[in-house]
């Protein structure tokens, strides 16, 4: 009996220290994750996302910018339809690449209608923009120093520029309706939960006809950097406002409508079923 006794507490004794090693090493985890959580966080919440906006500017703006003055190298073998399909193609395969780190923005134009439907933190949409800036600059430098400067002064480094006959005013019009479109396919294949998951091709699509409508006429920038980048290298800033003024009011009134005609409205019919 005393032999139980003695056995029954030496293992009782036994279970309780290995508890409390458990214990403590469950604490020392946890101490260890919230003093690694803010650097953590820091990385996921604004170090990847920026780097990938960047990246993902720096190759769209690269491969667009890049196309027109390759057209210009080739006097014209590539032509509307392939500067089209360069546009839309890379920027299709950039947000399929970027969309599960950054959203795949690309563009300041997104970014300002996720601001506005607060879809996205004030701050960081702020360094999302001057990402996408900083890597269409990149873009364009890298371009200028890889094709000869008469190649690239005569295509004006693929910088978007206002078509002949077309005034300041009807470019803002025109950018803002092919932007209107963009961000309507931002939102439809993108932002609605309905939404089938075609990665970034429906929105590269979009980029391509509005490029095959609208590229003669403005260029069919659509996305301020886009411009931004090649005028800042290059040095050839006409008409930049243009494309500032349209994309951003063509984006913020899509992406009001959408939020606040479609989704919100369809959230507000479940909600009372």
């Amino acid at each position: 009996m005393d032999n139980d006794v003695t056995n029954k507490q030496t293992s009782e004794q036994r279970d309780r220290t290995l508890e409390t090693q458990d214990t403590d090493q469950v604490t020392a985890i946890n101490l260890q994750s919230q003093m690694a959580s803010p650097s953590e966080k820091m990385s996921k919440d604004y170090v990847k996302p920026l780097i990938a906006e960047l990246i993902g500017t720096f190759a769209f703006v690269f491969i667009g910018a890049g196309s027109i003055v390759t057209n210009t190298l080739t006097h014209g073998a590539i032509g509307l339809l392939g500067i089209a399909l360069a546009l839309g193609l890379s920027l299709a395969i950039v947000i399929t690449i970027f969309a599960a780190t950054s959203g795949g923005h690309i563009n300041p134009a997104v970014t300002i209608g996720f601001l506005v439907t607060r879809r996205i933190a004030p701050l960081l949409g702020i360094l999302y923009i001057v990402a996408q800036l900083v890597g269409a600059t990149l873009a364009g430098l890298l371009l200028r120093a890889i094709y000869p400067q008469a190649v690239w002064q005569a295509a004006q480094l693929g910088t978007t520029n206002l078509g002949p006959g077309v005034s300041f005013g009807i470019g803002v019009l025109i950018e803002a309706v092919l932007t209107f479109f963009l961000l309507l396919a931002v939102f439809g294949t993108a932002v609605d939960p309905r939404a089938p998951k075609i990665g970034g091709f429906g929105i590269g699509l979009t980029v391509l006809v509005d490029v095959l409508v609208g590229g003669p006429l403005t260029g069919a920038s659509m996305n301020p950097a886009r411009t931004f980048g090649p005028a800042l290298a290059g040095g050839f800033w006409q008409n930049d406002l243009v494309y500032w003024i349209g994309p951003i009011a063509g984006a913020v009134i899509a992406a009001l409508i959408y939020e606040y005609a479609i989704l919100r409205p369809r959230r507000a019919g479940h909600k009372m079923a």
